[in-house]
């Protein structure tokens, strides 16, 4: 499902598969020993089987962050499987490699490919850097003494989100920012946030400014890119960006560059992702507990 609401299109997802294999062909014993080789496989390093019981599934608890007292509960519910949404383990470990998705999904909004890599290599070097200072297994360690399967799903959960949204944003074609906010609005996950206090909100420019071409870049790729990369987009065309989540300094920068940015909201998005997800878990009789910021809609009613 991922794979089929990757804005990039299954041909490049297989054409950076192939590269990387031949790659991977050429590299010494050594270095073959310490590869990760879910890569050859799996597009999205992001997201991983961590512990499997071999145990048939029946009943989940999914939650957007797993930690040691979702493991608790799972173990108390008696529930098969853990599905988590935001990276762990190897996982988390590996969520810079990811983000060179961002600089395809920026070259299909306009800005060069050797412009988006350039300035999100530093970003990516960061990334790298952060992740593996952090303490990865804490929760697999937990899962396997309580011998629960866990897995996670971060970028598929974040392509359906990307793609649910552009295809709504066609359908209704809004002209003004505004609009935009209408549209998030009507959705049932970003409806149960606005009575959280944490809806859609624009950080940058006015409700009456036009849209102008809108991107999706801020809603997949693993986690936030650079801020240095507006004044390109606003180059490129881009009139507004829709977005998950965005720090002061990103908000400045999008400010600098004329560039309209609506902040959907980060736990009702990554919400709508998983939800498309677990409506197909349900059609198979599976039963699902939603947990830890998980806004469960299911659209097979």
């Amino acid at each position: 499902m991922g794979i089929e609401a990757d804005l990039r299109g299954k041909d490049r997802i297989n054409k950076n598969l192939a590269r990387l294999k031949k790659k991977y062909e050429k590299m010494a014993p050594e270095e073959k020993e310490e590869f990760d080789s879910e890569r050859l496989v799996n597009p999205y390093s992001d997201t991983r089987i961590h512990f499997d019981t071999g145990k048939d599934v029946k009943k989940v608890l999914v939650g957007i962050d797993i930690e040691g007292g979702e493991l608790m509960l799972a173990d108390k519910l008696g529930v098969d499987l853990i599905i988590g949404h935001h990276p762990l383990g190897r996982a988390l470990a590996s969520l810079d490699d990811v983000m060179h998705l961002q600089e395809e999904i920026l070259e299909i909004y306009g800005v060069p490919i050797n412009v988006a890599q350039g300035l999100l290599k530093e970003k990516i070097g960061e990334i790298s850097r952060k992740t593996n200072a952090s303490n990865n297994y804490q929760e697999i360690d937990v899962a396997k003494i309580l011998d629960i399967s866990l897995i996670n799903m971060h970028t598929p959960a974040d392509n359906l989100v990307i793609s649910f949204l552009k295809n709504a944003i066609e359908k209704r074609n809004p002209e003004y920012v505004e609009d935009i906010l209408k549209m998030l609005k009507e959705m049932p996950e970003y409806q149960e946030a606005i009575k959280r206090g944490v809806g859609p909100v624009l950080f940058s420019g006015q409700p009456e400014n036009r849209c102008g071409k809108i991107a999706l870049n801020e809603i997949t790729g693993g986690t936030e890119g650079t801020p240095k990369i507006y004044e390109k987009m606003a180059v490129a065309g881009v009139g507004t960006i829709v977005s998950m989540h965005q720090s002061e300094e990103h908000k400045k920068e999008a400010e600098a560059a004329n560039i309209n940015v609506v902040i959907a909201s980060h736990m009702s998005s990554d919400s709508l992702g998983m939800n498309l997800f677990l409506d197909e878990l349900e059609k198979q009789g599976i039963e699902i507990i939603p947990c830890s910021g998980l806004i469960r809609v299911s659209r097979n009613k």
